[in-house]
């Protein structure tokens, strides 16, 4: 098994395929690198070589009590970019991933990046403030860590639905990839699950994205349910200079089916260019 240590001591994993241009890819919550295990082949047999780590407290890396938060995730990336001595890099992030990625960008800056991929991603904030009004209101967070709190496998499995937009008539998503969310979720760490709530949620990227300096992807559908689209994705192809909007329609904040073939030629063609 990949794994390195981090300067605090922390052992992450992360998996390493092909070769060529690498691709770095960040996963949601409360999900680890598998999550992306489509693409990541994906980018493989076309001649890339993809990166995927499983963030602190996530998967099959360590749980240490501290750390679970927005600058620690980005200088985690930032390490293990440094430890394979990537160079022209694609990072390409989901949901608190794209977060990853762009507070990543904010503290590190784009030396070793090439181009940048946010999908489904929750900058410039969740939060639904005074400032922001499109966001989504503080008792939606707080009954997520009460869920993850009381009875986190429950939670998960009823968190799939809306994730995947089984909710919604004609709905095609399979109760096998609502239960590997639910496996990857209980693989999170307690403490991390919990924590990263607040990271995702309440983390204003804005000056994050105004130092994105690279080429950048940003999709979105547009019937997501945990990131909706007004306060993310519309801000966010704003917000950063070179930046590519696509959205998706009806799709969900899961990329699964219809959605995901057509990310995997956004991905590929955004890539390749």
């Amino acid at each position: 098994m990949s794994t390195f240590t981090t300067s605090d001591g922390t052992d992450l994993y992360y998996k390493d395929w092909g070769t060529g241009q690498p691709v770095v890819f960040s996963h949601g919550w409360p999900l680890d690198a598998d999550a992306w295990d489509g693409q990541l082949k994906l980018v493989a047999d076309n001649g890339f070589r993809a990166v995927a780590h499983d963030r602190r407290g996530h998967g099959r890396s360590a749980q240490p009590w501290q750390g679970n938060n927005m600058d620690q995730y980005a200088d985690d990336l930032a390490e293990l970019i440094e430890s394979l001595d990537l160079h022209d890099a694609v990072l390409v992030g989901h949901s608190t991933g794209g977060g990853e990625v762009a507070r990543y960008i904010g503290r590190h800056g784009s030396a070793r990046v090439a181009k940048a991929v946010l999908v489904g991603a929750v900058p410039p904030l969740m939060l639904k403030t005074d400032g922001n009004p499109e966001g989504t209101p503080i008792k939606a967070f707080d009954e997520i860590r009460a869920g993850v709190a009381a009875d986190r496998s429950q939670f998960y499995q009823d968190l799939s639905s809306p994730f995947f937009g089984a909710n919604r008539e004609g709905s095609t998503v399979s109760q096998g990839k609502r239960d590997e969310f639910w496996l990857q979720g209980m693989q999170a760490g307690l403490k991390a699950a919990y924590d990263c709530v607040k990271q995702f949620s309440e983390t204003d990227f804005t000056e994050d994205l105004a130092r994105i300096d690279v080429p950048t992807l940003v999709v979105h559908a547009d019937d997501d349910q945990i990131v909706p689209i007004a306060a993310a994705a519309l801000k966010t192809a704003e917000l950063v200079k070179d930046a590519t909007l696509k959205v998706y329609p009806g799709g969900s904040h899961g990329i699964v089916g219809a959605y995901e073939q057509a990310f995997n030629g956004y991905l590929l063609d955004f890539i390749r260019g």
